[in-house]
């Protein structure tokens, strides 16, 4: 009887909280309201059954669509706010659904967004000829095994990172919007009636974008329209070239819009410096007037500036963690803190959205886990012919994974709550893991093999990469996911559960869709991918192997690199003079690194939809309900994401079994200049009349 009491009182009011609960007098009434607002969130839904597999089934279609567009664009997107938008729109079926239920389905689906970012190592192992394919078993043992180590090494930088910080987190905060606007009036985060309605304008949006994206990439498919505007060009007589490249994708204008002005801009100054100085001087320095301007273009580009480009990462990624020291610090000692109150007996005092997974138990399951990654080291290093080695290679393998999965962890993690999971530093740090895991085999163990060894030495670097690469993966999206839990009052570690469950479902699909692209493109670099049409770019792949093989070989230009740095460090000063003289403009200086080495088939119409997604918030904000509108703007772009990375699976898989380069064609190379020009005009036509579309229905839904 006395918990059905609590479950009517209203938390908010003390005196109602004082005078009804008498028999516990002498407690401090935040007490008593924490343990009245943990027993009414007790009775709700939260972790269920229905809600894992509706998650499950999200993270399977996702997942396949962010490793199609990881690979064509060097990008991976956020997939919690659409999974959240279908979850409610599935769930809404069901009386008793949450707001935090919807919220779980989400974290679930989230990990699609993130673990397919293993696409940044894991094809190296083909470009360097060491793999033909992906191995199911060890490619889903390296997914899983990271990604629930992410999971484990999230949970004490929750504190630091996300409640006692003051980042942003605009996904975060954005998905829980979502989620809020989508509750029922009866749910614990109602909303009224027009809510409702905004909920199902925002399903139309997602669902839109989804058709219009996807529709835009059938048609490419048949080459009617170009799949870029894109030019290469000499500068004066001295050999030097620079170029361009538009790619008509709804997808790229999408990332744009979620990534916000501040990184657009940040991305455009990258790419001037690469293409607009890195580019014309290195390319002149060779003086090849042999070679056509794209050829040499594109050579210079991956041999030198994305270079550059790695210097500038590295250089802002190390920044990134000096800063954190402080708060990770402040939340390892507040994770203690909570386990000492546990074994006190005293675990209902701590509010229910302060509860993570005991931190006992997080480092049990990291052992746990190393276990397994031990094996799948020393497994590795057998096949590779360094058995000799395997002690070496497995307690130093071990140790580094341990030292640099919390490095890269704290680093994501900051990030993702800076700008976002959609840009945050992954291929960045992969750089710094790379560099080191090479650099530590040159010392420890390439002195004691023989000299033929070194694409032995490069695979066990790619592979060892590709296990803190998904730990710092997990961590920036697990961050990310609890933030918006903390906004609408979820259950820190239900959500961790859940995003474990999300990492083992989302670890069956890699490998095979890796397979099924591989087979129907290739990768740039692969050995025999000159004789396909149309191999996928990896960009992120192909540096990190780069650079493995650079180190180990002993042939990097280690000179590139520190210019890149020293970039980086002027980046990062005008950041910060920017951050302390005017209010809003920054240039985040990831940002830059990834607009130097990133093709401007990726950056520019990223840049575009930066602007495009400014030019609409400044209309939104005159509109009766601007941050409604501009939800129904984050929607939309979402499902400009997923249609046209769905549909890119579909269409590979088509290549795959039809064994045609382009299956779709309708036209010849003849049609190519008209295709630009149809494309062209037909993508701004589409991207206006969409804009227009979100705007109208807003103010219809605000009347």
């Amino acid at each position: 009887m006395c918990q059905i009491e609590l479950h009517r009182l209203d938390p908010s009011d003390d005196s109602t909280v004082s005078s009804a609960l008498t028999g516990r007098a002498g407690e401090p009434t935040t007490v008593i309201r924490n343990h009245i607002v943990n027993v009414n969130q007790q009775t709700r839904k939260e972790l269920t059954v229905r809600g894992l597999i509706v998650g499950v089934i999200i993270t399977v279609v996702f997942t396949a669509a962010n490793v199609y567009f990881g690979l064509k664009a060097g990008l991976t997107f956020s997939t919690s706010i659409p999974a959240a938008v279908i979850s409610m729109a599935i769930l809404r079926a069901f009386r008793d659904a949450t707001v935090q239920e919807n919220n779980i389905v989400q974290t679930v689906a989230s990990a699609a967004g993130t673990l397919s970012s293993i696409i940044f190592v894991l094809p190296g192992l083909i470009m360097i000829g060491w793999w033909t394919g992906f191995p199911f078993w060890i490619s889903f043992a390296i997914c899983a095994l990271g990604g629930i180590l992410g999971v484990m090494y999230s949970i004490p930088l929750r504190r630091a990172l996300v409640t006692t910080s003051d980042l942003p987190y605009p996904e975060g905060v954005a998905c829980a919007e979502v989620l809020k606007v989508g509750s029922s009036p009866d749910k614990e985060v109602g909303g009224h009636a027009s809510d409702i309605e905004h909920g199902r304008a925002g399903l139309l949006a997602v669902l839109w974008g989804w058709i219009v994206s996807a529709v835009f990439a059938v048609v490419v498919a048949t080459q009617m329209f170009a799949s870029d505007v894109a030019q290469t060009f000499r500068i004066g007589r001295n050999g030097a070239v620079s170029g361009y490249d538009f790619s008509l994708s709804f997808a790229l204008l999408a990332i744009g819009h979620l990534v916000g002005l501040s990184v657009g801009i940040a991305m455009l100054i990258g790419t001037l410096i690469g293409w607009g100085w890195g580019v014309p001087h290195y390319s002149l320095l060779v003086s090849d007037v042999t070679s056509s301007a794209a050829a040499l273009a594109q050579t210079t580009w991956s041999h030198k500036v994305r270079f550059l480009g790695a210097g500038a990462i590295g250089v802002s990624a190390i920044w990134t963690l000096l800063k954190l020291v402080k708060p990770v610090a402040s939340g390892l000692a507040s994770a203690m803190a909570a386990s000492r109150a546990r074994k006190a007996g005293k675990a209902d005092t701590l509010p229910i959205t302060e509860r993570d997974i005991p931190i006992g138990i997080v480092g049990i399951v990291t052992l746990v886990c190393m276990l397994p990654i031990g094996w799948l080291l020393g497994y590795f290093g057998t096949i590779s012919g360094l058995g000799a080695q395997l002690p070496t290679l497995i307690i130093g393998g071990v140790a580094y994974v341990v030292l640099m999965s919390f490095f890269v962890s704290a680093v994501c993690g900051y990030m993702a709550g800076l700008i976002g999971s959609s840009n945050s530093p992954l291929s960045g740090i992969g750089i710094l893991v790379v560099i080191g895991a090479a650099l530590l085999l040159v010392l420890g163990v390439k002195p004691y093999v023989s000299p033929d060894a070194g694409k032995s030495l490069m695979a066990f670097a790619l592979f060892t990469t590709a296990v803190i690469f998904n730990v710092a993966a997990i961590a920036n999206n697990n961050l990310q996911d609890l933030k918006t839990g903390q906004l609408v009052d979820a259950t820190p570690w239900k959500q961790q559960v859940a995003l474990v469950i999300g990492v083992v479902a989302g670890a069956f699909v890699i490998p095979p869709v890796l397979d099924l692209v591989n087979h129907a493109y290739g990768f740039v670099g692969a050995p025999g991918a000159e004789l396909r049409p149309n191999p996928l770019p990896a960009p992120q792949a192909g540096l990190i192997s780069s650079l493995a093989q650079g180190v180990i070989t002993g042939d990097i230009d280690w000179s590139l690199i520190r210019t890149g740095g020293l970039i980086g460090v002027c980046i990062i000063l005008l950041d910060e003079i920017l951050a302390r003289t005017t209010r809003h403009m920054r240039v985040p200086p990831l940002a830059v690194g990834l607009g130097i080495y990133l093709p401007t088939q990726s950056t520019l119409m990223i840049v575009v939809g930066a602007v495009a997604g400014w030019f609409f918030d400044q209309r939104a904000n005159r509109s009766p309900r601007p941050e409604a509108t501009k939800q129904l703007g984050v929607l939309l772009a979402s499902g400009l994401i997923v249609g046209e990375s769905v549909i890119g699976v579909v269409i590979s898989a088509i290549v795959v079994f039809s064994g045609v380069s382009a299956p779709l064609a309708l036209v010849g190379a003849g049609f190519e200049t008209a295709g630009r020009i149809i494309g062209g005009v037909a993508f701004a036509a589409i991207a206006v009349v969409l804009y227009r579309w979100i705007l109208r229905m807003a103010a219809a839904r605000s009347t």
